[in-house]
């Protein structure tokens, strides 16, 4: 057992709060809905980026690679000031929703580059200009660009041109839960000396000044000891703590406190404001509190940084007394400790990712886990308390009361959640939460179950059983996949630990059953087993805005919402067949499952028993139904992923597992005797020597390989990096439907949308999305388990080449691992053309993990750290390895 295996092993027995500190700051609050307290939601202009260096924030607090205990009370980031910017570095910048011409976007190179689990080791790296920041330039051009244009990015306005930047480096690493050394180290790349001002600053969240919590938190100065400046801080929470900073920095004190003054003009409630050390250090203003006390402190470090030099910061915030400590708090014992946690984040890492990897795939799995542990971020978000407004200021307006999220007065988060990206999406969403959890469980099982669980908790989950989606409209419905995430980290555990943990597995099975009789209830209103959905995750994939009543009446009938549907019940049935095996009374459970299946397959193929199926027979393809006020119905003929929802509903029930369940084999047997369709959708052609196995799925062989001749197809699905979210097909051959007088197009799209629907940051008419294509990989994983090496596919479509599904299965995974990795060239297809990514030394190393990919060409494309369900990637790298030389010709 490693040092990190037992730092997790204290977790579980809790003998130690290693996760009581860690990289909870979000690195975007302004521009949130909890920021919002405007009439009509329009969150991005009333708490803009201009005003977050001014304005306290009410629901958190963001930093650049920061840290804070996990109610986020206490906060440390440093911030950083060229002596030429406008304003000092205290968060990244990035264009809002309506200011990006493809939706917001971090105009910013940043890079998560290492992390333990339980955060005893964190690093980041920070590329800081050292010329004048282009944030006017930035807003002007990309504003001035259309949809049709590409973004213009930070390189692209010449600010790294002759290397005239530092890299930053942001590390911390543990000598106790409660001791937390610090270093920060700045490299000047370019090729002249170079000014830095670092503000390593410590702050408090701002709890007090809303009216509802009395007591205030306060830092104030120590008497320095031997070459240390102190800085003493107390919370109720938490009692005393020290920030010790090594040499002789200058130390500044303020409040966290709104400049309305600036902001409103109109009077401040304090002499001490949150954008003092801006003023102070920019305006040359003596805003500072001169009597060093105050929220927030800032140890100021005057650099001036040799070209190719570097400098290096070290502080230590700790619960021991500088008294008895101070002395030899930057010793040998330092530099020790973090020699210790590196050497204990290798040997972790070593035991959780294949010896058989080359170094290139090593790095990119663990650059992807470190992006997973550095997106967790503490949230807080009280609907109630949000929609009221505070005491100590004036009521938001009456409109908000039946405004975003009202129906949610429920929800009252103050939780570590796993985020799909801190600064483009800095707040959960569902259906994401569910992938991440499956990479999570790779290197720690336990936040991930936890992560699951909370979902399902009474403060989230609506009594209804619906689950919240994301923090924009918690009522929209993303896929149902909370119950395939759980089984499949349930048995991830299981794999890594040898044990399962079957009180997981029944804790989120029963509130799973809340949320599954939601489902039935409200997506499936007629009571036919065809499930309409909405929104489902899958953004503009479709003619019409699915969540939108449609333009000419009548509803859709859903492949994919039926599908998924499918697929939530044969998970739901995994797990009871599962708790079956000590539990008979699950036995009864796993039956209902087994019959609900067996309907919505039925459904699939006679809706409603009219005749009328979501499969097109002529085509060999599924496509979404559109029933008109009129009666008649037509499908949608767009090809795209909709139409392989299908193939993920899919489960074998082996013979020697019946056995073990008899009550479960013979209400099976009666149903299949007695329900004369339930047969049509049961394949029985495999056999072992116990007895027939019978495969549970939405599509029967015939049609799996019918729509395989589509996914596998180059000039349909099958991109160099993964499955297409739209069939290539509709380049040439758009899909146009004319309805009441206007005309809907769907076309080929590989890039960013040229639309604004969902607000156009996100695309699914061409993309390679990470999620999908996972999901699309274990579900050719279970089908090569029953059909086995027998069944042969064409790969690709037209090629005369015959693999096996499981062969297919890790072809699709090293072509989307092969996105980050170096190809044949030395280069990286995530990057495309961008020259500093692929042959600088500094940068050629460095992945981000895009949201969705180029379906052509598989550059990244839309929020650059989705470290979320992107990083799916170090999963797929566990099962399926990589190839020599990334690409399809390595074939």
């Amino acid at each position: 057992m490693t040092r990190e295996d037992q730092r997790l092993q204290e977790l579980r027995q809790g003998t130690a709060q290693w996760r009581r500190w860690g990289p909870y700051l979000s690195e975007r609050q302004w521009g949130t809905v909890r920021e919002d307290y405007s009439a009509n939601g329009t969150a991005w202009e009333y708490f803009p980026h201009d005003h977050a260096r001014s304005r306290a924030y009410r629901w958190g607090e963001d930093g650049i690679g920061g840290i804070s205990d996990s109610h986020q009370r206490v906060c440390f980031a440093p911030t950083f000031w060229n002596r030429r910017d406008p304003i000092i570095k205290e968060r990244f910048f990035g264009l809002t929703g309506h200011e990006g011409n493809h939706g917001e976007d971090v105009k910013e190179y940043y890079f998560y580059l290492d992390a333990a689990p339980t955060h005893s080791y964190l690093k980041m790296l920070y590329k800081y200009p050292q010329g004048e920041f282009p944030y006017a330039r930035l807003v002007a051009e990309n504003g001035r660009r259309t949809k049709s244009d590409p973004e213009f990015e930070l390189l692209d306005t010449g600010i790294f041109d002759g290397d005239r930047y530092f890299d930053i480096f942001i590390e911390y690493a543990k000598a106790t839960a409660e001791d937390i050394l610090i270093r920060i180290t700045a490299w000047n790349r370019g090729p002249e000396a170079a000014p830095l001002d670092l503000l390593p600053t410590l702050w408090f969240r701002n709890t007090w000044s809303w009216g509802r919590e009395a007591q205030k938190p306060k830092l104030w100065r120590i008497a320095d000891r031997a070459g240390v400046k102190l800085i003493g801080l107390e919370t109720p929470l938490y009692g005393q703590r020290w920030l010790m900073a090594e040499g002789s920095p200058r130390l500044l004190f303020t409040d966290n406190e709104t400049n309305f003054a600036r902001l409103f003009g109109v009077e401040n409630r304090s002499p001490y404001l949150k954008d003092a050390f801006h003023d102070y250090l920019i305006r040359n203003e003596g805003v500072v509190n001169q009597a060093e006390t105050g929220t927030k402190a800032a140890a100021l470090y005057r650099l001036e940084i040799p070209p190719g030099g570097s400098a290096t910061v070290r502080l230590r915030l700790t619960d021991q007394d500088p008294g008895r400590s101070a002395d030899s708090a930057f010793g040998h014992e330092f530099d020790g400790i973090f020699k210790a946690r590196i050497t204990e984040a290798d040997e972790f890492y070593a035991r959780c990712v294949s010896r058989k990897l080359a170094d290139d795939g090593r790095s990119v799995q663990r650059q992807a886990f470190a992006g997973l542990v550095w997106s967790q971020q503490s949230y807080h978000y009280d609907v109630v308390t949000w929609l009221q407004g505070d005491p100590a200021f004036p009521p938001p307006p009456p409109e908000r009361k039946k405004g975003r999220n009202y129906r949610w007065k429920t929800f009252n988060s103050a939780d570590v959640l796993s985020m799909p990206d801190k600064w483009e999406y800095p707040w959960f969403a569902s259906w994401d939460t569910a992938f991440h959890c499956v990479a999570l469980a790779v290197i720690d099982p336990d936040f991930a179950k936890d992560q699951l669980i909370l979902l399902l908790r009474e403060w989230y989950m609506h009594p209804n059983g619906q689950l919240p989606a994301y923090e924009w409209a918690f009522g929209d419905v993303n896929p149902p996949v909370h119950a395939w995430a759980a089984w499949r980290v349930y048995k991830i555990e299981k794999r890594i630990r040898g044990h399962a943990d079957r009180g997981f597995l029944v804790r989120v099975f029963q509130k799973l059953l809340i949320n599954f009789t939601w489902w039935v209830n409200r997506k499936d209103p007629d009571g036919l087993n065809v499930f309409e959905g909405g929104f489902l995750g899958l953004d503009n994939v479709g003619v019409f805005d699915r969540s939108a009543p449609l333009p000419a009446g009548g509803h859709l009938e859903q492949a994919d919402g039926t599908s998924w549907m499918g697929m939530y019940c044969l998970n739901m049935l995994a797990m009871a067949l599962e708790l079956s095996r000590e539990d008979g009374a699950y036995g009864s459970v796993a039956s209902k499952f087994f019959e609900h299946f067996i309907y919505i397959a039925q459904a699939m193929n006679d809706v409603g028993s009219e005749g009328i199926a979501l499969w097109d027979e002529e085509d060999g393809f599924y496509y979404d139904a559109l029933h008109l006020p009129d009666g008649s119905h037509h499908f949608l003929k767009v090809r795209s992923l909709v139409g392989a929802i299908p193939l993920l509903a899919v489960e074998t029930l082996e013979p020697e597992m019946l056995v073990k369940l008899p009550h479960f084999r013979e209400r099976m047997q009666w149903f299949l005797d007695n329900v004369p369709a339930a047969a049509a959708h049961i394949d029985m052609s495999q056999n072992s020597p116990n007895g027939p196995r019978r495969l549970l799925s939405l599509v029967s062989r015939d049609r799996l390989l019918r729509v395989l001749g589509y996914m596998l197809d180059e000039k349909e699905f099958l991109s160099p990096h993964g499955i297409r979210s739209l069939s290539r097909f509709h380049r040439e051959n758009p899909y146009v439907l004319n309805i009441s007088g206007s005309e809907y197009r769907v076309g080929y799209e590989p890039a960013e949308s040229r639309t604004g629907t969902f607000g156009g940051n996100s695309n699914w008419r061409g993309p390679v999305w990470f999620p999908i294509n996972f999901l699309l990989i274990e579900s050719l994983q279970k089908f090569h388990y029953y059909f086995g090496d027998e069944l042969q596919v064409e790969f690709p479509t037209g090629s005369g080449r015959k693999l096996t599904l499981w062969q297919i299965a890790a072809e699709l995974s090293m072509s989307l691992s092969a996105i980050f990795l170096r190809d044949r060239s030395g280069h990286r297809p995530v990057y495309g053309a961008i020259e500093k990514f692929q042959s600088d030394p500094h940068w050629r190393d460095l992945v981000c993990f895009f949201e969705y990919f180029h379906g052509d060409t598989g550059v990244g494309l839309g929020a650059a750290h989705q470290t979320g369900w992107t990083a799916l990637v170090a999963k797929l790298i566990e099962q399926s390895g990589e190839r020599a030389h990334a690409g399809m010709d390595g074939r």
